[in-house]
């Protein structure tokens, strides 16, 4: 296979990238921390300026880069795979205290597969080789058929050997309703990629810290309480929300409950949209908001889908949580690419 240079600016570092290969997936496995956050091509995160050369824009959704923004040479570096030498000024940049792990392939058997919500379900890893990880990251998922999947890392990485995803089932999706809810079980063999994105937990950060998560956007959140768990607590005030529409579907319920009764660093806020919580109902923003009518002094972390995220970010703001201390993943599927839904990123939110 022709494998072209790609030399990154302003940095300057030069990494080899296969025809068949994107620019991005050649950038992280070199260390080259790049942002990113869908990595197919839906959400514009990963726009970069083509300063010289060509590529295949490959599947790049025309509303996340628009036909001007192609005119202009810029790309979306996740589908993006080069035609010859090419040179891209991206933007390079992570938070002091936060390790930069290259992105490598691993193996793995299916140590467990359980039901733990109505179309929710746990899938744990055994990995041939541990994998290096922050809290928050994701791993893509092999599906067969030649499909990758994202998929948040749950576990921590005190041990890299195992990891725990947390899976919504898709109404006609090619990883849920058509392998894991219908064929996958224990003992299979797997393979999968990672880590990637840029949201994770900033261990440098001494703020008040409240995880507000809807869904499966718990994953990245869980894997960020465990990890401050392991630590003591970490000397700050934890506040979690997870956002779901009934109790049914509050999963990993008793976890958060016991951490709540034994840890006072801890406050487990459930947020129901269809029921009620010691009274309460609705959204994770209304509730929020409710009960945070001043947020500055915190660092925030959202996960959700991308109607959530944003509606937080709003809530968050009004009371005066300034972008640099909120960061975010929204989860995108294919019905939010048919849709256009993407996301229009203000240069100091963070990923």
């Amino acid at each position: 296979m022709t494998t072209h240079t790609i030399r990154v600016e302003p940095i300057g570092a030069e990494i080899q990238c296969r025809e068949d290969q994107t620019v991005l997936d050649a950038c992280l496995r070199e260390g080259i921390w790049l942002p990113h956050a869908c990595t197919h091509g839906t959400c514009g995160t990963c726009k970069a300026q083509i300063l010289d050369g060509e590529v295949d824009l490959g599947d790049a959704s025309p509303y996340a880069l628009l036909e001007s923004e192609r005119d202009e040479g810029a790309a979306l570096i996740c589908v993006a795979q080069p035609r010859g030498d090419v040179v891209l000024e991206g933007e390079v940049d992570m938070d002091e205290g936060v390790g930069v792990h290259p992105v490598r392939d691993f193996r793995a058997r299916v140590d467990s597969l359980d039901e733990i919500a109505p179309d929710v379900r746990r899938l744990v890893l055994a990995l041939e080789e541990p994998m290096k990880f922050n809290p928050g990251q994701y791993v893509l998922l092999d599906v067969p058929g030649g499909h990758q999947r994202p998929y948040s890392i749950a576990s921590t990485p005190a041990d890299g050997s195992k990891i725990e995803l947390h899976l919504k089932r898709s109404e006609n999706g090619v990883a849920t309703d058509g392998w894991v809810f219908r064929d996958l079980a224990a003992g299979d063999e797997v393979t999968l990629s990672g880590p990637y994105g840029r949201f994770s937990f900033r261990p440098l950060r001494t703020q008040p810290i409240l995880l507000l998560g809807s869904g499966t956007g718990l994953a990245p959140l869980k894997s960020m309480i465990r990890h401050l768990d392991e630590d003591g607590g970490g000397g700050q005030q934890v506040t979690l929300y997870h956002g779901v529409a009934t109790k049914d579907d509050l999963y990993d319920r008793e976890y958060f409950e016991e951490l709540e009764a034994r840890a006072d660093w801890f406050t487990y806020r459930p947020a129901l949209s269809r029921d009620d919580w010691q009274g309460r109902s609705g959204r994770v923003p209304a509730l929020l908001a409710e009960d945070y009518p001043r947020a500055g002094g915190h660092v925030a972390y959202i996960c959700g889908s991308p109607d959530m995220v944003s509606d937080t970010m709003k809530a968050l703001m009004k009371a005066r949580l300034f972008p640099r201390d909120i960061y975010r993943e929204d989860f995108f599927d294919s019905a939010d690419r048919a849709a256009g839904t993407h996301v229009v990123r203000s240069p100091l939110i963070r990923r």
